[in-house]
C-alpha cells in the first residue's frame, strides 16, 4: 500500500460525510488531504440510506441552512465531476393528522419560509392530488416543498470523492485507522497497517465506529446504532420517479418511489439497539436479520397509509444499522480532550440530508480556526462522558430514535438513561414533590409542587400556576434554587490572573477591587461568544469561574488550554460544591438571619460567610433581576446550609423556586444565556453585551474584531427584548418577528412573563441598511406569527423589567 507519511488533514470514514469534509477543505484550498476508508466506500450505512433531501421540518437555523447548501450542492456537484448525485427534485409533502403535529408543523413552516424554504400549506385535497395512492380522510393539512425530493446515497458520495480527488485530496480505501498518535494534549496523525501518517487535524467521520475510534484516542462520543428499517413493494400502478416524497410521522412512516414500486420507511416510536458493546471492525455492507414481530405493527400502521402497500406485493423488508446521538444532534466539532482532533459523526439518519453542509462547516472551522455557524446544539462538548456508557447507550437509544417521528412539544422531557446525576439536596426537597427535568443529566426541579405527569400541549403547561407562584414570589418576597448543575472552576497560581485577562473581554482582576465578581465573555480572535460566565477574583491568584451547564466541558477545555505552559492550573470543582440561589427583595433579612451576621455586601461583591457549620463563598449577584445572592457550599454541607436557609426563611415569605421560574425571571430581565439566545456567531456588540466589555484594557482575545466592529458604525443587527401584548398567546422558539409586515428576524429564546403579562423572549433583529435603535423599533408595527396567527408586540434593547436595575442594587 502506497500511503503518504504526512497530510496536514486525515480524515477517517469515507461515508458521505467523510468524502464530503475532505471535498470542502480540498475545495477551501487545503492541497494535503487524505481520506482513509476501512474497506470501500460507502461501505458503513451510507449504501443503504434512504435519501430523502428534505428542507423542511427543523427549528434550527444550523440545521435548516445546512439541508439547503446540500440540496444545493447536489443539484450542481455533477457539473463539476461528471458523476450524478441522483438528486431528483420530485417535491415532499409532510401530512398533519392531528392538531398537535398541525400546531407543530405551522410553527415549524413559518420559521423555515423565513429562512427561504419554498414551503406551502395545502389541503387534504391537494394532498391527494399531488399522492394519488395516500389515504387522506384523516388528515388535517400537508406541508408540501416543491424543491425538495431525494437523492442517491452511493453516487452522491462518488461524486464528492471525486470531486475530492479533482481538487487534490488523496483517498485510499483498505486501510483501517488502529491508532492516534498524540503529544501533549494534540493530535500529531493516526496508526495504520501500513504504517504511522502525520497529521495536523484528524476528522472522525467513522460513522457507527466513531465512539470506538474515539475511546482509542481518549475521546468521548456518545452515540448507538440501532436496528433501522424499510420495506420496499413489487412495482404499482401509478408510481413514478416523479411522485413526491411523502412522510407521515403520525404513522411512523414514510414513501418514495423505488425502482417503480414504494420504499416504506419506518421510525419506530421504541427502537432496538444493535451491538451495544462494539460494532464488529469487519462489518461492511452489511444487513441485520429483521424483527418482523416487533416491527409488524408499526408497518401495518405506516401501510394503512398507502393502502395499496399491504397488497403489492414485498421485494425487499430491510434491516440495518444507523446511529443515533442522546439528543438526536450530531456530534460535531473539535473534542475538548484532544486539541485538533475534530468529530463528525452521529447524525440520526440526516446524514444525506445534511451531509454537504456537515462537511462545510467542518471545513470552515479547520481552515479560519473557528466555525462560521452557530454550533451550541450539536458541539461534541455538550455531551457527557458517561453518556458513552453502555447501560446508559441502551436505554436512551431505544427512546432516542422514537423522537424522530414524536410530536416535538415543549418542555417535553425525555424518561430514559435518567437519574444520572444528584444534586445534595435531591432527597432533601423531594416532599416538597418536585417536577424534574434532566440538565446535562443532573435531576433538577422545573417546578414544586406538581405531583404527575403532564399533558403534552402547546397551551399553558399543567404547572402553570405553580410556574407563576414561584415567579412571583422572587418579585415579591424570596426564593431558593438549586443551582448546584451549573460549572464550577477554580483558578490558581501566579499566571492565573494574567491568564483571564487575556481571556476575559471584561476586567476580572483588578487588585484594587477586593474579592470581586465579574460578568464577562470568552471571545474568539473574531470577537464572536465562546463563553458567557462569571468570574471571582477571590485572591491575587486565586479566582472562581462559574459557566452554565451546557458550556461546561466547553469553557473548561477552553480555559485549560488557555492555561497550557503558564505558572497556573484550573480545577473542575462542580461535583463537590452546591450552589444555592437565593434571590428576592427579601433575601438580605433572610441570609442575615441565616448567617447570624450582617451581610451588606455591595452588588458584586463576594465574602466568605459562617451558615451554622459552615463556610459559605457568598457572591452578591442576580440572575433573576432582583437584589439576590449564589451561595457556594461544600457538598457535604449543601443539607445542613439548605435547613440553616429555610428555617430562616420561614417568616419572610421564602419559596423553593424551579428553573421554570429561573427562565420566565431572567427573560423579563433580558439576561442571556448561552446556547439558547446567544451563540458563537454573535459578536459581543451584536449581543447586547457591550457593557461587559473594557476595551480600555490592553489586550484580550478579540479586543481588535470589537474595536473593528465599533468602527463600522450603527449597528443594524441587535438581539432585542419582545414582548407579545396578547396575555393568552405563549413563545417557545424560532417565532417570527415582523416589521411593518416584513420578516426581520425570529425568537431565539422565550417564557412567559407572569410580572410583565405576557410572553417574552429575546429576538435577533436585522433592520437591514438601516441603523437598529429603540426608534427604529418604534417607528413602525411589530408583531409574531404564532403557529399561523399573528399577534401585535412590542420590543426594547433596555430591560422591559426594571430597565434601570434599580432593584438588583438595592
Amino acid at each position: 500500500m502506497n500511503l503518504p507519511q504526512r497530510a496536514h488533514v486525515v480524515v477517517v470514514g469515507g461515508g458521505v460525510i467523510g468524502t464530503s469534509v475532505a471535498y470542502h477543505l480540498a475545495k477551501a484550498g487545503v492541497r494535503d488531504v487524505l481520506l482513509l476508508e476501512r474497506d470501500r466506500l460507502t461501505a458503513g450505512t451510507t449504501w443503504h440510506a434512504a435519501g430523502l433531501i428534505v428542507t423542511f421540518g427543523s427549528l434550527s437555523e444550523t440545521s435548516t441552512r445546512m439541508r439547503q447548501y446540500t440540496r444545493d450542492l447536489y443539484a450542481h456537484l455533477e457539473d463539476e465531476t461528471g458523476l450524478s448525485t441522483g438528486l431528483r427534485q420530485c417535491g415532499f409533502i409532510e401530512v398533519a393528522a392531528d392538531a398537535g403535529r398541525l400546531e407543530e408543523y405551522r410553527r415549524v413552516a413559518a420559521f423555515n419560509r423565513h429562512l427561504g424554504v419554498d414551503v406551502h400549506e395545502i389541503s387534504p385535497a391537494e394532498v391527494r392530488g399531488l399522492f394519488p395512492l395516500a389515504r387522506t380522510d384523516d388528515i388535517l393539512a400537508g406541508f408540501y416543498v416543491p424543491d425538495d425530493g431525494r437523492a442517491n446515497p452511493v453516487d452522491v458520495t462518488m461524486s464528492l470523492a471525486k470531486g475530492a480527488r479533482l481538487l487534490g485530496a488523496t483517498i485510499r480505501e483498505g486501510v483501517p485507522v488502529t491508532g492516534t498518535l498524540r503529544r501533549r494534549g494534540t493530535v500529531t496523525g493516526v496508526r495504520t497497517p501500513f504504517g504511522d501518517v502525520e497529521a495536523e487535524f484528524v476528522v472522525n467521520c467513522a460513522g457507527m465506529w466513531a465512539r470506538q475510534l474515539g475511546e482509542e484516542a481518549g475521546v468521548s462520543v456518545p452515540l448507538q446504532a440501532a436496528e433501522h428499517y424499510y420495506l420496499i413493494t413489487e412495482p404499482i400502478d401509478g408510481v413514478t420517479a416523479d411522485l413526491p416524497v411523502l412522510e407521515d410521522p403520525g404513522s411512523f412512516g414514510y414513501f418514495r418511489e423505488e425502482t417503480g414500486g414504494l420504499m416504506v420507511g419506518l421510525f419506530e416510536g421504541a427502537a432496538a439497539p444493535w451491538s451495544v458493546d462494539r460494532v464488529p471492525d469487519g462489518f461492511s455492507f452489511g444487513t441485520l436479520p429483521p424483527d418482523w414481530d416487533r416491527m409488524a405493527p408499526y408497518l401495518e400502521r405506516a401501510m394503512a397509509r398507502i393502502p395499496v402497500t399491504a397488497t403489492a406485493g414485498v421485494r425487499t423488508f430491510f434491516c440495518g444499522p444507523e446511529s443515533f446521538t442522546p439528543d438526536l444532534a450530531p456530534v460535531f466539532g473539535e473534542s475538548p480532550e484532544l486539541r485538533n482532533y475534530f468529530v463528525a459523526a452521529g447524525l440520526n439518519s440526516i446524514g444525506i440530508l445534511t451531509g454537504g453542509g456537515i462537511g462545510r462547516a467542518m471545513a470552515a472551522w479547520i481552515t479560519e480556526g473557528r466555525p462560521d455557524v452557530d454550533v451550541t446544539g450539536m458541539h461534541i462538548d455538550r455531551l457527557q462522558p458517561y453518556q458513552r456508557n453502555r447501560e446508559y447507550r441502551a436505554a436512551r437509544t431505544v427512546e432516542a430514535l422514537g423522537q424522530v417521528y414524536a410530536t416535538h412539544y415543549p418542555d417535553k422531557a425525555l424518561t430514559s438513561g435518567r437519574d444520572a446525576r444528584r444534586s445534595p439536596l435531591h432527597d432533601r426537597v423531594e416532599p416538597l414533590q418536585p417536577y424534574r427535568r434532566d440538565v446535562s443529566g443532573w435531576e433538577m426541579p422545573d417546578v414544586y409542587g406538581f405531583d404527575g405527569k403532564p399533558t403534552p400541549s402547546w397551551g399553558r403547561p399543567d404547572w402553570f400556576a405553580q410556574w407563576a407562584a414561584e415567579h412571583s414570589a422572587a418579585r415579591a418576597d424570596a426564593v431558593l434554587m438549586d443551582m448546584s448543575f451549573m460549572a464550577k472552576f477554580l483558578v490558581e497560581g501566579r499566571d492565573a490572573a494574567a491568564a483571564l485577562e487575556e481571556l476575559s473581554a471584561n476586567r476580572v482582576a483588578d487588585p484594587d477591587q477586593g474579592a470581586r465578581v465579574t460578568y464577562t465573555q470568552w471571545l474568539n480572535e473574531g470577537g464572536t461568544i465562546e463563553a458567557d460566565l462569571t468570574v471571582t477574583r477571590l485572591d491575587e491568584d486565586r479566582f472562581w469561574v462559574v459557566a452554565s451547564d451546557t458550556a461546561h466541558r466547553h469553557a473548561f477545555a477552553r480555559l485549560r488550554r488557555h492555561l497550557d505552559g503558564r505558572l497556573a492550573f484550573a480545577a473542575d470543582v462542580t461535583s463537590g460544591w452546591a450552589q444555592l440561589n437565593v434571590q428576592g427583595p427579601r433575601s438580605r433579612e433572610i441570609l442575615a438571619a441565616a448567617a447570624e451576621a450582617d451581610v451588606t455586601l455591595p452588588f458584586r461583591g463576594a465574602a466568605e460567610l459562617e451558615i451554622g457549620f459552615a463556610r459559605v463563598l457568598c457572591l452578591r449577584i442576580t440572575y433573576v433581576g432582583e437584589l439576590g445572592y449564589e451561595l457556594y457550599v461544600p457538598a457535604e454541607q449543601a443539607v445542613h446550609v439548605h435547613d440553616r436557609l429555610v428555617a430562616a426563611g420561614a417568616g419572610h415569605g421564602l419559596r423553593h423556586a424551579g428553573l421554570k421560574a429561573l427562565a420566565s425571571l431572567r427573560l423579563e430581565k433580558g439576561y442571556r444565556d448561552y446556547g439558547h439566545d446567544i451563540d458563537n456567531t454573535d459578536d459581543v456588540l451584536e449581543a447586547g453585551l457591550g457593557f461587559a466589555v473594557a476595551l480600555d484594557k490592553e489586550h484580550f482575545i478579540g479586543r481588535d474584531a470589537v474595536l473593528a466592529r465599533k468602527a463600522r458604525g450603527p449597528l443594524t443587527r441587535r438581539l432585542v427584548q419582545v414582548l407579545v401584548t396578547d396575555p393568552k398567546a405563549l413563545l417557545h422558539h424560532a417565532e417570527v418577528v415582523r416589521r411593518d409586515g416584513r420578516d426581520v428576524g425570529y425568537v431565539r429564546a422565550a417564557s412567559y412573563g407572569h410580572t410583565l403579562g405576557g410572553a417574552v423572549g429575546l429576538a435577533m433583529l436585522d433592520a437591514g441598511s438601516e441603523p437598529l435603535d429603540q426608534a427604529w423599533l418604534d417607528a413602525a408595527p411589530l408583531t409574531v406569527e404564532i403557529a399561523g396567527a399573528t399577534y401585535p408586540a412590542r420590543a426594547s434593547l433596555r430591560p422591559l423589567y426594571d430597565p434601570a436595575s434599580e432593584r438588583v442594587r438595592v
